[in-house]
């Protein structure tokens, strides 16, 4: 698929088929998220890939949105250091933003569905995923084949139309 089809196919995917996603998918999807841009190049995000049903399923009950994590091909975590400030703060939670879209992006280019969830409990979540206490889970992102249609470009996108967001020179 090219980028601008990728771009208009990519949806949140909820409910997965049974098929596997194959390690070499899955290493291209986590590759692209490792090459996201990054402020300063700081590159503060780790990921855990978890594709055990059993470590899945507790997976989806670190979050009251995250059940379709249970029935994933695939789940991506996003860990990182606590951040020491505020300014820090900002700065993690937009890399962790562009990894997070790359990584789908990438996902969509193979056809491959996905839908993030983000993460309520990290005692459970550390628990589940064995990272640092002086670390945090700041997504999950599941992975999986769509059980109801195929990826592909959406004509019609249910988002504000173009004139309402884009403002040329000045609002």
């Amino acid at each position: 698929m090219e980028t601008w089809d990728a771009i208009r196919a990519r949806r949140n995917v909820r409910q997965y088929t049974d098929q596997e996603v194959t390690r070499a998918d899955l290493e291209r999807v986590l590759e692209a998220g490792r090459r996201a841009p990054s402020a300063s190049n700081w590159q503060p995000w780790n990921f855990v890939v978890v594709t055990d049903r059993r470590q899945l399923t507790e997976l989806a009950r670190v979050w009251r949105g995250a059940g379709h994590v249970a029935t994933s091909a695939a789940t991506i975590a996003l860990v990182g250091a606590e951040p020491e400030d505020d300014a820090q703060a900002q700065r993690l939670q937009y890399d962790f933003g562009q990894a997070t879209a790359y990584i789908m992006l990438a996902a969509a280019d193979l056809g491959i569905g996905s839908g993030h969830a983000g993460v309520g409990d990290q005692a459970d979540a550390r628990r589940v995923l064995g990272f640092p206490e002086d670390h945090f889970c700041a997504y999950l992102i599941a992975l999986g084949y769509p059980a109801d249609r195929p990826l592909r470009p959406i004509r019609h996108p249910n988002r504000r139309p173009f004139d309402d967001v884009v403002h040329w020179g000045r609002w």
